[in-house]
């Protein structure tokens, strides 16, 4: 019996140090980084290319991940969401989470260097230094804005993709990079008018804190058209074919529509924040089928 409740206490704080890496962020994110790798290589990228973006991006993305957990303790520990993390439940020394962060972002600028370029490991370090110091630590308790300007953190994983298998970045890898841009500020502001006295409780004045429903679905509304015309530069620049345009295409407009709906309607942040998750996946999901169907 003690050896099975020993195994299980092991077994616990595994889970709690894996958790501040925030895993399901890790995986959204590294399907936008091997998702423009195809049409970078012009079919199937190289397997050691693949295997140094799934490693060295996880360990990125996780890294930042525990040091956002380490300098927000405070907040996390006010917000009903997350105040059963790790560190304002007191299960994990904050230390620890900041050790974390810093040792796998030296790790994965490492696997990336040795495995794909350097041009590679510098934006992913540059990703986390992004999240670190301009999101977590400078906008996100000063701006209603942060989520926009720090928005920039997110949007670097299909650059290291793309850089990862040319060695260089074009107007498709920055078009990508534009797409998760211009996706953000709608994502996270359905998240926030679901989480408004979490966000208020906190001190944090996300856009659904300190604006009216109206304005933040008119700003939502505003990056999302031109999302949709962005996510078509893959197609313009030759990097996919006519079924990536028309999927994008619908997906988009769809995207529009329910925001659309939700300004005049209102009551749909719950499936924005849902449908804009399946939205970005099916973008780099096509992306990423398009050079295998031979666009």
């Amino acid at each position: 019996m003690a050896s099975v409740a020993m195994r299980r206490s092991v077994a616990d704080v595994v889970q709690d140090y894996v958790s501040l890496t925030k895993p399901r962020i890790v995986l959204l994110l590294l399907a936008t980084a091997i998702g423009p790798m195809f049409p970078a290589a012009h079919g199937w990228p190289r397997p050691a290319l693949v295997l140094a973006v799934i490693l060295g991006g996880s360990l990125a993305a996780g890294g930042a991940g525990s040091i956002n957990c380490w300098f927000d303790r405070d907040i996390d520990a006010s917000m009903r969401r997350t105040r059963r993390r790790p560190l304002p439940g007191g299960r994990i020394p904050a230390a620890h989470a900041l050790i974390l962060g810093i040792a796998l972002n030296i790790l994965a600028f490492a696997i990336l260097f040795a495995l794909a370029n350097l041009l590679a490991a510098s934006l992913a370090l540059l990703g986390t230094l992004l999240y670190v110091f301009v999101y977590t630590i400078w906008l996100k308790r000063s701006t209603p804005q942060n989520i926009v300007i720090g928005g920039a953190a997110g949007a670097i994983p299909p650059l290291v993709g793309w850089a990862a298998v040319t060695g260089s970045l074009d107007l498709t890898a920055l078009a990508l990079f534009a797409v998760i841009f211009l996706w953000t500020p709608p994502h996270f502001w359905s998240l926030a008018q679901m989480l408004k006295s979490d966000y208020s409780a906190a001190g944090v004045p996300m856009l659904p804190v300190v604006a009216d429903a109206r304005t933040v679905k008119l700003e939502s509304l505003a990056y999302a058209l031109p999302l949709v015309l962005v996510s078509t530069v893959p197609f313009v620049t030759g990097a996919a074919g006519p079924a990536y345009l028309v999927g994008v295409l619908g997906l988009g407009l769809v995207y529009v529509g329910l925001l659309a709906v939700d300004l005049i309607r209102g009551h749909l942040a719950g499936r924005l924040f849902a449908y804009s998750i399946v939205y970005l996946g099916g973008v780099f999901g096509l992306l990423a089928l398009a050079p295998l169907m031979g666009q």
